[in-house]
């Protein structure tokens, strides 16, 4: 009888599959899965996915949870209402701070919504004309496919529906006809074999969980670069909601300051544009003498994240 979310390995599954098919199709940025309960399960960024796209697939996600409907369907309603009121449903709804279109819900087999999808980053968008697109890739059952809308229904193998825009049109302008054949758009394509840095935040995040499970917790792991974004974000079931929030902050701060993220001064955290928190549980990732990530863990306490995130790094 209660909200009930997505669990962790089918999230961590339907990524998977939107990074295989954004590979395949030569498109690059980050992937987020959040629950019902506008709490994330499972983000992920490919390699050179770019800054920033991880926090707008995961608003773009939060928003098709939570309202239940495709983000697309809900950014329309925004257009028709007065601006005092699109200003507080942010306010009200801060992780909707881009509320743009893309987003998918995602329903359990009685209807319900559990979750939400959508996909964001460098090369990822409604486009059809990016460099060295395969146009047969971007036609899904013989209809033009922009690639960000792609990438979420062939993730969760649903027909084709574009969500920005006139489809036809942008691939007329690219290729001066549109398609006369069934494309390629929702082939199964190879696993994803480009991907070192996915493929080791991937196995750091999953020690790390290895580890609490050890010590009978459950957490949320955040893996971020040396800037503080975020490259991978898993919250195991039934971890504390805060978790994933508490896991980035000190992540961030580790890796930006490039030190435990206990010894942060709590003086300093306001000049930055991401949030830090100065507690234990955040660790510097090294390759050699240079930092070049850092690990984060929340949703116990301070302490325990610390041992965690310190075995996991060993």
């Amino acid at each position: 009888m209660h909200t009930r979310d997505l669990d962790f390995a089918a999230a961590r599954a339907l990524i998977a599959r939107a990074i295989d098919k954004a590979e395949d199709i030569g498109v690059r940025g980050a992937v987020a899965v959040v629950g019902a309960s506008g709490a994330l399960i499972c983000a992920s960024r490919m390699d050179h996915g770019g800054t920033g796209g991880m926090a707008r697939a995961r608003s773009k996600a939060w928003i098709a949870a939570t309202q239940q409907i495709p983000s697309v369907v809900h950014l329309r309603r925004l257009g028709i209402i007065a601006p005092p009121m699109v200003a507080g449903f942010v306010a009200c709804s801060p992780e909707a701070v881009f509320p743009g279109a893309g987003g998918m819900p995602i329903a359990d087999e009685r209807g319900a919504v559990i979750a939400g999808i959508a996909a964001s980053g460098a090369t990822v968008g409604p486009f059809v004309d990016y460099p060295g697109a395969d146009r047969r890739k971007l036609i899904a059952d013989g209809r033009p496919a922009n690639c960000e809308d792609l990438l979420v229904h062939y993730a969760l193998a649903i027909p084709y529906e574009g969500q920005h825009g006139d489809d036809e049109q942008r691939w007329i302008d690219a290729y001066g006809a549109l398609p006369d054949e069934p494309g390629l758009g929702m082939a199964d394509p190879p696993p994803a074999r480009a991907q070192p840095e996915h493929e080791w935040a991937l196995a750091l995040a999953d020690r790390a969980m290895a580890e609490a499970a050890a010590h009978g917790a459950r957490v949320a792991v955040a893996v971020v670069d040396h800037r503080g974004d975020p490259i991978q974000q898993d919250c195991m079931d039934g971890a504390p909601t805060a978790g994933p929030f508490v896991a980035e902050a000190v992540a961030a701060g580790a890796a930006t300051f490039q030190l435990p993220s206990e010894q942060l001064d709590p003086a300093l955290a306001h000049v930055l544009p991401y949030r830090v928190a100065c507690v234990a549980g955040g660790l510097p990732v090294r390759e050699g003498e240079r930092v070049v990530a850092g690990l984060g863990i929340g949703g116990v306490a301070p302490e325990l994240c610390g041992r965690i995130a310190a075995a996991a790094l060993a």
